[in-house]
């Protein structure tokens, strides 16, 4: 099963891909798009949902693992990632790609067993747990492959117990 992870941003989109086969995640791909700041914002967003289509068209997922966003106390820098959220979705969508949605602190937990693990150790767990000898870089592109992982392993652990992301669709975001 090919996986596409997506952490969204508006400056900064990070995708990976992942394969799962037999319980084991191996990395195929991983990047990140970038946006000019001083260009139009729906310009920005075509880019992102562009290359997203491209990424799709090459790789083929089956599934996509979107992560949600983390408002914090800045909720002035959520509102253009929401914008680059909702370009990928769209993308995904049109390319007839099922999309699965999941918090940071999901993401942290299903990499890392703890939802409060920082940047370095998602980082870690990441690289470990896709026997890569080298950290993805950037920090997006990890993070992306790190929303595929827990895709990979909710889905993988759903699948035991009969519990389906499809039927969570009402976490909030849909």
């Amino acid at each position: 099963m090919v996986i596409l992870g997506i952490d969204p941003g508006l400056a900064n989109t990070g995708w990976g891909i992942v394969e799962e086969r037999r319980g084991e995640v191996r990395c195929r791909a991983y990047g990140c798009i970038q946006t000019s700041a001083g260009s139009d914002l729906a310009v920005r967003l075509r880019h992102i949902a562009d290359d997203l289509t491209a990424v799709v068209e090459r790789y083929r997922p089956l599934e996509a693992a979107c992560e949600g966003i983390y408002f914090g106390a800045n909720v002035r820098s959520a509102i253009p990632t929401a914008h680059a959220r909702g370009a990928a979705l769209v993308a995904v969508s049109l390319c007839g790609v099922e999309v699965g949605e999941y918090t940071p602190m999901q993401i942290k937990q299903a990499v890392v067993g703890t939802g409060s693990a920082d940047k370095a150790q998602v980082m870690y767990m990441v690289r470990n747990l896709l026997h890569l000898d080298h950290d993805p870089r950037p920090d997006h592109a990890a993070d992306a492959l790190a929303c595929a992982i827990c895709h990979a392993n909710l889905r993988r652990t759903g699948a035991l117990s009969g519990w389906s992301y499809v039927e969570e669709r009402g976490n909030g975001y849909s």
